[in-house]
């Protein structure tokens, strides 16, 4: 008499039920060319807006949709795999909603979900409202998961929401686990598993919640990007800086490499001239053109590698490190990092010296925080560093940048730099007209003749400064129409 095993026979009943395919879409939006799901509808009862209820999965694969007082199941013939545990989570909580839609060739195509409330007293949504609609946004930026993850059977299953409670948390791996980097899910899952233990104590417990909101709350991108316009940021270059075209050349020339590879190159930018050339300025701009999120690291004030790494959950204080602390603010794990005097990143004076993290950084192998103690994928990290020493950069952490030398400006060229840009830019911001101000030539001479040792523009745009604060005081204090610098008064004011 043959043996049943009731576990295996359950387990196959369930996967008998499943009667829809998984498409591996990476579309960042739904319509009904491109929907969330597909609903089986021979009869035409769906409509645009259909309310209802998907099945938990051990009762199958359907939509139940009421209508005035009458029912009918709908089985879902095909999903995108990004949304397969989010309707299986739905289906298990017994949550109420309405899909929005469109009745095709197909079946019904559903392109989006709204909640509606919860239909089974007991049951329990996430933590915080608006969960759904986040989920939602959150798995459109994602990538579909492969399908040797969707397959595991014993697989765990528009909005500024933050991840923060225990259940959010739990529901998000739950809906959104198999999106996440394989080493980040599983991390996750064990510090989820930390956070809800009662055999460790209160301390660790919160620190393993706050890491996994940290971790949680970044959207975990690709690093596939998508092409930029040479002309468009030529056109941002020139409106930021005057001169320099070698620098803007490289700059473009790192464009296009993007445009070709739709990936960041392997080496960043390392800027390196006279203080006030520019450098910072430049690096703001490529931020721009990228359109990534950015942060800056001021070498000169981190003087402890702990600073950067972050310490351990062992400290009751413990905390991230500038870095995660970067990836936190963005919320994403495609981020530029401007790195300011890169020459005084070799002057540690506390455990351990922050050049060492840095090349950890810039190896695009991972970064690990002592705090988070998850390897962090750094393939979407694109570093732009400034340096005004360059005999003061180790050779590793050079070897990590393509060097562009900044020149010093000319004194022809700080002439057109103060006429063309700084004192407009200086009018603009204060509410001067163009007319209510003059500096004659002979006075132009005498600011380039005041400023000719000093290397950059930052003293030119200071003078600037200067200049026309004092004509809006001459024309508002002293009632003047208009106020004339001549080479006098330029001595007397810039003395």
């Amino acid at each position: 008499m043959p043996v049943f095993d009731f576990n295996q026979m359950k387990k196959e009943e369930v996967k008998a039920e499943k009667t829809y395919e998984l498409i591996y879409s990476n579309e960042r939006f739904s319509d009904a060319s491109h929907p969330i799901l597909i609903l089986e509808d021979k009869d035409n009862k769906l409509v645009h807006h259909s309310s209802g209820m998907f099945e938990a999965p051990t009762k199958g694969t359907a939509f139940i949709y009421e209508r005035d007082g009458e029912k009918s199941s709908h089985n879902i013939t095909l999903i995108d795999a990004r949304f397969e545990n989010l309707i299986k989570w739905l289906g298990d909580n017994h949550i109420m909603v309405r899909l929005s839609g469109k009745n095709t060739d197909n079946g019904y195509a559903v392109y989006k979900i709204f909640e509606l409330g919860v239909a089974v007293r007991g049951s329990k949504l996430a933590g915080e409202n608006g969960f759904l609609q986040f989920m939602i946004e959150r798995l459109f930026q994602s990538e579909a998961p492969s399908k040797e993850v969707v397959d595991i059977d014993d697989m765990e299953d528009s909005d500024d929401m933050k991840l923060t409670s225990i259940q959010s948390i739990t529901d998000y791996i739950t809906c959104a686990g198999s999106t996440l980097p394989d080493n980040i899910r599983l991390w996750a899952r064990r510090n989820l598993a930390v956070a809800k233990s009662q055999e460790v104590t209160p301390e660790e417990r919160r620190h393993a919640q706050r890491a996994l909101s940290i971790m949680l709350n970044i959207q975990w991108k690709n690093t596939e990007f998508q092409p930029i316009d040479p002309v468009e940021a030529r056109r941002i270059l020139d409106e930021e800086l005057y001169g320099l075209d070698q620098v803007k050349q490289r700059i473009i020339e790192t464009i296009i490499q993007i445009n070709r590879t739709h990936t960041l190159p392997a080496y960043g930018i390392l800027l390196i001239g006279p203080a006030g050339t520019g450098k910072s300025q430049i690096a703001y701009a490529v931020a721009k053109i990228l359109k990534m999120s950015w942060t800056t690291l001021e070498m000169s004030s981190i003087n402890d590698s702990e600073q950067l790494t972050g310490s351990s959950r062992i400290y009751a204080n413990a905390k991230p490190g500038l870095i995660m602390e970067a990836f936190a603010n963005a919320e994403s794990s495609n981020l530029l990092f401007i790195i300011n005097e890169l020459d005084k990143a070799c002057s540690g004076k506390g455990n351990g010296n922050p050049a060492d993290v840095l090349l950890t950084l810039l190896d695009n192998l991972g970064f690990t925080d002592n705090y988070i103690e998850c390897n962090i994928p750094t393939t979407g990290v694109y570093p732009i560093a400034t340096a005004n020493d360059k005999n003061a950069i180790s050779a590793p952490l050079m070897s990590r940048f393509a060097v562009i030398e900044l020149p010093d400006y000319t004194l022809e060229e700080k002439r057109v730099i103060f006429t063309n840009f700084a004192m407009p830019k200086v009018l603009k911001r204060i509410g001067l007209k163009k007319e209510e101000i003059t500096i004659t030539d002979e006075a132009l001479d005498t600011i380039m003749e005041i400023f000719k040792s000093t290397s950059g523009i930052r003293d030119i745009e200071q003078a600037a400064e200067h200049i026309a604060a004092n004509a809006l005081y001459q024309i508002e204090a002293e009632k003047k129409a208009s106020v004339t610098f001549d080479s006098e008064m330029i001595k007397k004011l810039l003395a």
